[in-house]
């Protein structure tokens, strides 16, 4: 197709002649706001390029299909949508890992030999003109992705060996799969744990060993992925939601305002620029690693726990970082080595 409009010309044609509107270049000139001319030229890309049996009734004033059975091609692309295929490839390629590099390659030749013409995908050459960078992720292989997703699908529960990095321990687990996500690179799969008895986030990276068991489970109706991830902050979703409020100067303030952080936020602009984000949130663990990201630009009002909490982190990185710490006396930074020279 050559382009965006002339394929919505031509699914208008397709739709009037369908509606036996018995439609003709003039009508449709008027109708689309466009020359009779690029009508005809719609039409001879219906005879031509699309094999449309396309005939002309004197009586009716109109075109019609002398084959009614005759449809467009199932595939019909333009030069965005293949731009647009072509990058969601290469983030495909970057949050799922090079392993998926084949079946994405092979996708884009089947959508190549489907399509009507001569319709080259060179992904070299985009690559000269785009370039997408991923976040540091841990890296996940491609058969656990593809078996946990099976398992999603036809409900199957999973024996894990998983690794908990929090307390450095391995441990057998049976789960039954929900849900896959994907947060900046990172896979995480929400699962009912029979262990704990309730719905945990498990990161794909540290499944060390997994079996697909052929045991069936019911899954329950009442679950929302949209709901429970509402109710995390990041990759954590801790346990019942509390509002949390925090102050960012008006430096910072310039940024926070630019994106959504949680589908719950409000935000309160303050006389002097700054501003206050209010978000209703579990996973305060990791608000706190968000928040003190930004320093001495970011201040936590509420809740008390989180506050306090944030505190101790500052009070523990300033003993961390007392002028006569046991830094080795070559090191810049180091005070007390330079008073003794």
């Amino acid at each position: 197709m050559g382009s965006r409009q002339q394929l919505e010309r031509i699914l208008e044609i397709d739709r009037q002649i369908r509606a036996k509107m018995y439609p003709n270049a003039t009508r449709l000139a008027r109708e689309l706001e466009v020359s009779e001319r690029t009508i005809y030229q719609d039409r001879q890309f219906l005879v031509d390029r699309l094999k449309a049996p396309l005939a002309y009734d004197r009586r009716r004033g109109g075109w019609y299909y002398k084959d009614p059975t005759w449809a467009l091609p199932s595939i019909m692309i333009t030069d965005g949508e293949l731009l647009a295929f072509f990058l969601s490839v290469e983030v495909a390629q970057r949050y799922l890992g090079t392993a998926f590099e084949a079946p994405l390659r092979s996708a884009v030749e089947k959508i190549r030999m489907g399509l009507q013409g001569q319709v080259q995908v060179n992904l070299e050459e985009l690559r000269t003109c785009y370039s997408i960078a991923a976040p540091p992720a841990v890296m996940v292989k491609r058969e656990v992705l593809l078996d946990l997703h099976r398992a999603v699908r036809e409900c199957l529960r999973v024996k894990i060996l998983y690794y908990t990095a929090s307390r450095g321990a391995r441990q057998e687990r049976i789960v039954e799969p929900y849900h896959l996500y994907n947060l900046q690179g990172d896979w995480y799969l929400v699962a009912f744990d029979h262990f704990r008895k309730e719905m945990r986030v498990f990161h794909t990276g540290r499944i060390e060993k997994w079996e697909v068991l052929r045991e069936h489970f019911a899954r329950n109706p009442g679950f929302s992925a949209e709901e429970w991830m509402a109710q995390a902050f990041s990759a954590e979703r801790g346990n019942a939601p509390v509002e949390v409020v925090i102050r960012f100067d008006p430096h910072q303030a310039r940024y926070i305002r630019e994106r959504c952080w949680h589908p719950t936020q409000e935000t309160e602009e303050l006389g002097d620029g700054s501003l206050i984000l209010r978000l209703r949130v579990g996973g305060l663990e990791e608000v706190k690693r968000w928040v003190m990201g930004y320093g001495s630009r970011a201040e936590v009002l509420a809740p008390p726990e989180l506050r306090q909490e944030v505190e101790e982190e500052i009070r523990n990185m300033l003993r961390l970082y007392q002028i006569n710490s046991n830094l080795p006396p070559n090191l810049p930074g180091n005070e007390k080595s330079r008073i003794t020279k």
